[in-house]
């Protein structure tokens, strides 16, 4: 198993502005409101900083997968600014939960700006919070700094994260051998596996939402009275008015 290695020595030897670059696309794809629904950017970017096992080089993905995170919030907030709360009612929205959508709200209604920051390492709710906080008109000079530090608070847990589990490859492979590969292997399926259920369970409550608001219509409409309440009123009404001379 020891491509997994090679495949970090290869991608570690890549020139730094490529690796910039990269980083740069994979965190701006992860906070983006409509890429972060679709594209693994969490898996993408421990992938890449597993790369990252040098203090250069950990610094520039560092500072680049943060400068991505906060572009994709920019781009959220300007949405938020230009749409409002029509966001709620649309197919991205839709397609992340409008339950996601909800918490957003509800934590900026009780933080303000701060819940840019605090929902950070909240799954799904982090990508639509910037939008939510252009929407609720959250004014720039506040959101700003909430961006910047949430950026670089997630890009320093998993761009450590990603440096972490490389190293820890380098060094198991030169000292344990294939026993540990086996190791290292199951926590990286593991690892796997609750990014894609956590996934799965987004998508179902999601699923759940839009049922939801398609029966509110109906719910809220008003129903006909039945043929039992018709009889029932019929000869009440009929008693009550007067025969036509």
């Amino acid at each position: 198993m020891d491509w997994i290695t090679e495949w970090i020595r290869a991608v570690g030897d890549l020139p730094l502005p490529l690796t910039a670059v990269v980083a740069w696309s994979l965190a701006f794809a992860e906070s983006g409101i409509g890429l972060g629904s679709v594209f693994p950017g969490e898996t993408s970017v421990l992938l890449l900083s597993a790369t990252a096992t040098g203090p250069v080089r950990f610094a520039v993905v560092l500072l680049t997968v943060a400068a991505g995170v906060t572009t994709g919030d920019h781009v959220g907030y300007c949405l938020g600014r230009r749409y409002g709360e029509r966001l709620r009612s649309t197919r991205v929205v839709g397609r992340l939960g409008v339950r996601n959508w909800d918490r957003a709200m509800d934590a900026l209604r009780r933080h303000g700006a701060a819940a840019v920051f605090a929902t950070r390492l909240v799954p799904v709710v982090r990508t639509l919070t910037p939008a939510a906080a252009g929407a609720s008109r959250v004014s720039y000079g506040r959101f700003l700094p909430a961006s910047l530090a949430g950026s670089l608070t997630w890009s320093a847990v998993y761009v450590s994260l990603g440096a972490f589990a490389g190293a820890s490859a380098v060094q198991l492979e030169q000292r344990i051998g294939q026993a540990a590969w086996l190791v290292f292997g199951l926590g990286a399926v593991l690892i796997a596996g609750v990014v894609v259920l956590r996934r799965r369970r987004a998508s179902r409550r999601a699923a759940g939402d839009r049922s939801r608001n398609l029966r509110e219509p109906l719910s809220g409409s008003g129903a006909e009275p039945d043929d039992r309440d018709r009889g029932h009123d019929g000869p009440e009404q009929g008693s009550d008015r007067e025969t036509p001379l």
